[in-house]
């Protein structure tokens, strides 16, 4: 069992500040929750809501770990279309999804994707987000995240407090030397399901955004699998924001060439004319096919974890799962 803080030091570290613990749904957050009633530390959980989740996450945050954990309050971007044109296929994919969503609006705002070299999703859609709600406590907060060293190389670097210089506050990482069987413990001693997307015959390693940008091989093979419809809803809307592009290009009197997709290409891929990794994005369909295949001579990871892991991994928004790849890598 992981070792417990000393109780009487932890609370003069605290003082008076008042405790804000990120929740995303995933087994680490929810364990941290359930670490501070044991302690009998009091806190308030918010969960940034992308409108990007599956539905089980949203089920399980809305009617379940409540149950367990206490209130959840949602906070989510809200998000104003620049035409009616705009307005109405935001809402064609909202309905379609069945929630609003500040991912899609901002998608088809902004014209583009998120990319490894510009990942506005975490920081509109979490980063201001927590930020803006820090500041306006009148106490002052401290952001409670449930990271864990032994989940990658770069996370074993994290110090247990650092200062969140968007939320004006200290940042704490309760969970830091927690073993993944530290975390199962703790939600059987409570009697915790943990999100049912990590049960079942196909279970998920990540609860966070489906898909995100950063998702792995396996992951996006078990949507393709488990969920169809979200590789066609992508897909569409693939298809559309291509479509706003190429309008915008021409109203500046351009071309566009570049294609568009939710995914760019492997992290390996080549451009033969550059020498240089060509960043280009696949279609989904293209990535779908891709993971479906063996592992061995193009089979690598399609994204990689940029150095010291930032955005919604180290700053709690999410949870990664444990670090494995079917493909043995």
């Amino acid at each position: 069992m992981a070792e417990r803080h000393d109780i009487s030091e932890l609370k003069e570290k605290i003082g008076d500040r008042v405790l804000v613990v990120s929740v995303s749904g995933g087994k680490d957050s929810t364990a941290t929750c359930l670490y501070l009633q044991e302690l009998g530390l009091p806190y308030q959980a918010i969960f940034f809501d992308t409108g990007w989740e599956h539905a089980d996450t949203y089920q399980y945050l809305t009617e379940y770990l409540p149950t367990k954990i206490g209130p959840i309050e949602r906070l989510i971007r809200k998000q104003e279309m620049k035409t009616p044109e705009l307005e109405a296929l935001a809402k064609k994919y909202e309905d379609r999804l069945g929630w609003y969503s500040p991912m899609v609006r901002l998608c088809i705002h902004k014209g583009v994707f998120p990319a490894r070299q510009s990942r506005w999703c975490t920081e509109q859609l979490k980063v201001y987000t927590a930020r803006d709600h820090l500041i306006s406590l009148e106490d002052e907060p401290i952001s409670v995240v449930g990271i864990r060293a032994e989940e990658s190389k770069a996370r074993s670097k994290m110090s247990e407090w650092e200062w969140f210089k968007a939320g004006d506050c200290e940042i704490w990482r309760p969970l830091i030397s927690w073993t993944f069987e530290d975390v199962i413990a703790i939600h059987q001693r409570h009697n915790c399901t943990p999100n049912p997307m990590y049960m079942g015959d196909n279970p998920a390693e990540r609860v966070g955004c489906y898909p995100c940008i950063y998702a792995r091989k396996d992951e996006i093979r078990r949507i393709a699998s488990n969920d169809p419809d979200r590789i066609e809803l992508l897909a569409d809307l693939e298809r559309d924001i291509h479509a706003i592009r190429v309008k915008r290009a021409e109203d500046k009197g351009e071309e566009l060439r570049t294609p568009t997709g939710w995914f760019q290409s492997p992290g390996g891929e080549i451009n033969p004319a550059t020498g240089k990794r060509s960043g280009l994005c696949w279609p989904i369909d293209r990535v779908v096919n891709w993971s479906r295949t063996k592992y061995g001579g193009r089979q690598f990871e399609l994204f990689e974890a940029l150095p010291g892991e930032q955005g919604c991994v180290r700053w709690g928004m999410c949870d990664t799962g444990r670090i494995s790849n079917d493909d043995g890598v």
